[in-house]
């Protein structure tokens, strides 16, 4: 009789857990259209950055093309201690760093700024123009973008240099200036971003309770204080998960834009990760060593992502997990 009993508390127990699975796999069945919609771009997740990871393993061996990947010899971290005691590390370390944490002190709330404007301006039509034009630019490809740097910044005919003749200074070859390179870049990037990267902050925006605009203006709130205290509060949640996200990306930088402003006068500046791997790791065919200094680039990143996720999480509720 007691064995019985046991048997029933015990199927009892099992219940809860089997409706689950019964519920799982009955929403399987009922929504397999949704699914099936996923699946390309999960196969595409699979091959093009999961199947890729086999190749991590170049970083500790010596490539030899002959042999392939896994008959070249294992040399353990002897790649990465080469890219650490490198002449080149340090200046690698601080110029990429350097453009980022200036592209983030820089741009990250103008975004911000520009969406709460662009919320508050009056006037359908004339709010969506503005928004074009501050829109257009990011659909220029990097290549024109720095085609028109070139142009703009040019000492003889350059249109900086004109205004600077017209005022009665002489004229200066910015690209060639390595003191200049990082303000170029990241402020010809806000320049081209700042618009689209609003449209994030505009869709929180359009999300606000309109009653609340409406419970300000009777209590006679101003415009400003509307943008403080309701609107900027609103965008606060969004704001933080994209500043996490822009967190681990602090030894990433953009290496095309990077490259095509990049010559022997400014390198000592303009030398990113990115161009490093690309000058060292593949023109002269150390192929693992790239592998080992990538590598290394994506851990540093991991890692402050996770870093800032907790103490922002511990500062405040919203995080990005």
């Amino acid at each position: 009789m007691q064995n019985i009993i046991k048997v029933e508390k015990h199927a009892e127990l099992l219940k809860p857990a089997y409706k689950k699975e019964q519920s799982f796999r009955r929403q399987i069945v009922n929504k397999y259209q949704l699914l099936l919609l996923l699946l390309p771009a999960l196969i595409y997740i699979l091959i093009f950055h999961y199947v890729p990871l086999y190749g991590i393993q170049i970083a500790f061996k010596q490539y030899l093309s002959v042999k392939g990947i896994m008959g070249s010899p294992w040399v353990g971290f002897r790649n990465f201690e080469t890219f650490f005691h490198s002449d080149s590390f340090m200046l690698v370390i601080k110029n990429t760093i350097g453009i980022t944490l200036y592209s983030l002190v820089a741009g990250f709330p103008l975004p911000i700024l520009l969406a709460i404007l662009l919320h508050n301006l009056p006037g359908v039509a004339f709010r969506k123009t503005v928004q074009l034009i501050v829109y257009a630019p990011h659909f220029l490809s990097v290549v024109v973008i720095v085609g028109m740097l070139n142009v703009m910044l040019q000492p003889d005919y350059g249109v900086v240099n004109n205004l600077l003749k017209i005022i009665g200074l002489n004229p200066v070859f910015f690209m060639a200036k390595a003191e200049y390179f990082k303000s170029i870049f990241v402020w010809s990037g806000i320049w081209q971003n700042m618009g689209f990267s609003s449209v994030i902050y505009l869709a929180a925006l359009a999300s606000v309770d309109p009653t609340l605009y409406e419970a300000a203006k009777v209590d006679g709130a101003t415009r400003l204080q509307r943008m403080l205290y309701i609107d900027l509060p609103s965008i606060m949640p969004t704001a933080v998960i994209l500043l996490i996200l822009h967190s681990g990306q602090l030894l990433n930088v953009g290496f095309e834009k990077v490259y095509l402003m990049q010559n022997a006068v400014n390198l000592s500046t303009s030398e990113v990760i990115s161009t490093y791997v690309y000058r060292v790791g593949i023109l002269k065919g150390t192929f693992e060593f790239g592998a080992a200094v990538g590598l290394f680039n994506s851990l540093v990143s991991a890692f402050i992502l996770i870093m800032v996720n907790q103490l922002v999480k511990k500062l405040n509720s919203t995080s990005l997990f």
